[in-house]
């Protein structure tokens, strides 16, 4: 399975990367931030991981966004795309399999399972 993390600037982020690079796995890097993310690809991942587990609920801009205040599945989905910055970076993916922020211990259970190559 080929191996993506969408990322931005952050400290996670690049511990991340070096998680996967100590261990020579290749990745490939998706800047989020600049690139934004399609609907499909964040319900998958949302899928995955939890829709409540996508959003950066630290954040002052969650915070201060729509989405903070709201239920609706569509408004959530809607206001992560348009604000990618609303996201908890880096989202590590692996098929169907996906991490939300900084997750050691799934990503080397993933490992032993086989589901890295």
């Amino acid at each position: 399975m080929a191996l993506q993390i969408y990322c931005g600037k952050n400290f996670d982020t690049q511990k991340a990367e070096r998680f996967f690079k100590e261990r020579r796995i290749p990745y490939q890097r998706i800047d989020i931030l600049k690139y934004g993310i399609g609907r499909r690809e964040l319900e998958t991942i949302a899928a995955a991981t939890g829709l409540d587990a996508l959003c950066d609920k630290e954040s002052k801009a969650f915070r201060e966004s729509v989405i903070a205040y709201t239920q609706s599945r569509e408004t959530i989905l809607s206001g992560l795309m348009e604000k990618p910055q609303l996201l908890r970076l880096p989202i590590v993916r692996c098929g169907r399999l996906a991490t939300a922020g900084f997750a050691p211990e799934t990503w080397t259970r993933w490992l032993e399972e086989g589901k890295l190559s």
